[in-house]
């Protein structure tokens, strides 16, 4: 898979939270790669890796897991609870204990969970946290969500994602990171899943755990691997053009063993298209190309298809509404 781009509305309102703090972020958003430009532009991406590089930045200034959202719930924290999950037998030991963990965590959120039959329901409390920017309720819920799967081995198939406040900007890529759009306006942040699962059992170590723990957050970014929509089947099918002979729309249709009117109609239920989903690769692979800063624009030009770089830099701009050298510190 190619690398994935984060809207700026995520970098924004992790800057904003820093500052409300306090705190001065901009040179840690320079440091990461990320532009003025980038910042005064709705329309811009950062990439995973910049995320990740700031969101540790915060972490480490706050010296807060939450980022001072509430009661302190100091560095080191997850890992803490992490070491007593890894030992957990199967799933609904491991949701029972961070249940178990949390409750008596000063300062961490308390999690909840219902075992149903056939769907298992997991809250956490968020009601303490002073959480404008709902960074907590997002990244508390990430981490879980992911951290869990991970134990077992398998990512686990949200049946729904609740957060209660409106939906933000940006909605639509919350699919990439929960891998379904979430109910928002809800009673509590809260996730669902099948409780066939709770008894898988655990299968990862000690040592993995403190590996994947030092990894975060660049999880939460990460793209979804579970179920994927017919859209990201797409994407994955398309992204073999980025190294040779782009796929028609009867090549991916035949991949994915449907007929074309019926992969255009799945698409548009979606809200998306060959040719929107074709666009993002590209605009991934360039913004992925300039921050390393690794090749010229007119060979990144040459190599992503476009006739001249005079076409790329148009079509750059139209994907992130800036030339391509606002994602260079230096400039082209």
């Amino acid at each position: 898979m190619s690398a994935r781009t984060v809207p700026i509305h995520f970098v924004l309102r992790l800057l904003r939270e820093a500052e409300r703090r306090g705190l001065d972020a901009m040179p840690l958003v320079l440091a990461s790669g990320l532009t003025p430009a980038m910042m005064d532009n709705p329309q811009a991406r950062a990439t995973v890796d910049q995320m990740s590089v700031l969101t540790r930045a915060v972490w480490k200034l706050t010296g807060d897991e939450l980022f001072g959202l509430g009661p302190s719930v100091p560095r080191g924290t997850l890992n803490l609870l992490g070491i007593s999950l890894v030992h957990a037998e199967d799933l609904r030991d491991v949701i029972a204990r961070a249940c178990e963990g949390t409750a008596v965590m000063s300062g961490a959120p308390d999690i909840t969970a219902e075992f149903g039959v056939e769907r298992t329901r997991v809250e956490i409390d968020l009601s303490r946290l002073d959480d404008p920017e709902h960074l907590g309720s997002e990244s508390m819920m990430a981490m879980l969500h992911r951290f869990v799967g991970w134990l077992i081995g398998r990512r686990i198939v949200l049946r729904s994602i609740e957060f209660p406040y409106p939906a933000p900007p940006h909605a639509d890529f919350y699919d990439v990171i929960f891998g379904r759009t979430p109910i928002f306006g809800a009673r509590q942040t809260a996730m669902t899943f099948d409780s066939e699962l709770l008894t898988l059992p655990v299968v990862r170590t000690e040592r993995e755990m403190r590996e994947f723990v030092r990894a975060m957050p660049m999880t939460w970014y990460s793209t979804r691997d579970d179920e994927p929509s017919t859209g990201e089947r797409v994407r994955r099918v398309l992204e073999r053009g980025l190294k040779g002979e782009w796929p028609t729309s009867e090549d991916i249709a035949a991949r994915l063993a449907v007929s074309v009117p019926h992969l255009r109609r799945l698409l548009r239920e979606e809200g998306t298209s060959v040719s929107r989903i074709k666009e993002e690769i590209l605009r991934d692979a360039a913004v992925a190309s300039l921050v390393r800063g690794e090749e010229s624009v007119e060979d990144l030009a040459q190599r992503l298809g476009f006739s001249e770089a005079s076409a790329f830099r148009r079509a750059f701009r139209r994907w992130t509404g800036s030339p391509p050298g606002a994602y260079r510190s230096g400039g082209e």
